[in-house]
């Protein structure tokens, strides 16, 4: 998810988006104002590098309504699936102090894509800075952490863990279920793939329809508990890879919010 992006207009949220029939209502970006520990970690020193990269697509007011769509406020524990670069990982580490706890979880099947990553970042992590920050490495159908979380979060790696072979996703997601706290949080980002496409684009296109996500963690029991239209874009066409040079960085995706039941 990156580059920076067409701010959301009126027009833009009242696409026909076949895609998102069904998914509940939009909340949308006028409707929250980010707390101050939000904006506190997107104006982070440490993070300078992030605000530059032309691999990040948000604008500053884009990137704050998503964080706050999180729910991830200070004291929380929260998993962050195949943290990639970190991006996401350097404003929840700011997000949750004090007293809170980041657990990024790299899959073991999908280290040799994440190697290097992995090593940076426990370079990273091992800095004053970050202390807050802990790297595990496990099986991808297995997500465990120190403490129940009240928060896990993927941001464009949910349709991979579909590419793994052997891995049950039912099996996956009830593993996010049972890693989180009772009232906790499961945020779910990803490209938005055809609808009626189920999952079949996963491995080509890289995009996974929206109705198969929802479908899949619901069945694991949550409830779901919300939607984001920050980083849709109406003129992505859907059916192409999202790494094609006309598309790459401004790829319509979702943003879903599950809820583990309280009791």
């Amino acid at each position: 998810m990156r580059t920076s992006c067409l701010m959301m207009t009126a027009s833009m949220l009242a696409l026909p988006l076949a895609a998102w029939a069904g998914h509940g209502p939009l909340t949308t970006p006028a409707q929250t104002k980010a707390p101050t520990y939000v904006t506190a970690a997107i104006n982070d020193p440490a993070r300078k590098a992030d605000t530059v990269d032309k691999a990040v697509r948000m604008s500053p007011q884009q990137l704050a309504q998503l964080l706050t769509f999180t729910g991830i406020k200070p004291g929380d524990t929260v998993i962050e699936l195949v943290p990639g670069s970190g991006y996401w990982t350097r404003l929840f580490s700011q997000m949750v102090k004090p007293g809170g706890a980041v657990y990024t979880v790299w899959p073991e099947q999908m280290l040799k894509y994440s190697r290097k990553s992995l090593m940076q970042w426990k370079r990273l992590a091992a800095g004053k800075h970050y202390a807050d920050v802990r790297a595990l490495v496990e099986p991808a159908q297995t997500v465990t952490a120190p403490a129940k979380a009240d928060v896990v979060f993927t941001s464009d790696n949910y349709h991979d863990y579909h590419n793994i072979k052997g891995l049950s996703i039912a099996a996956f997601d009830k593993s996010v279920f049972d890693a989180l706290k009772p009232g906790g949080l499961f945020i779910v980002i990803d490209h938005i793939a055809p609808a009626g496409s189920g999952t079949k684009d996963t491995d080509t296109f890289h995009r996974i329809d929206p109705a198969a996500v929802k479908k899949e963690i619901e069945a694991a029991g949550f409830v779901f508990a919300g939607s984001s239209p920050v980083l849709l874009n109406p003129k992505d066409p859907l059916d192409i890879a999202v790494f094609a040079k006309s598309i790459r960085g401004h790829t319509s995706q979702f943003a879903f919010r599950f809820r583990k039941p309280a009791k």
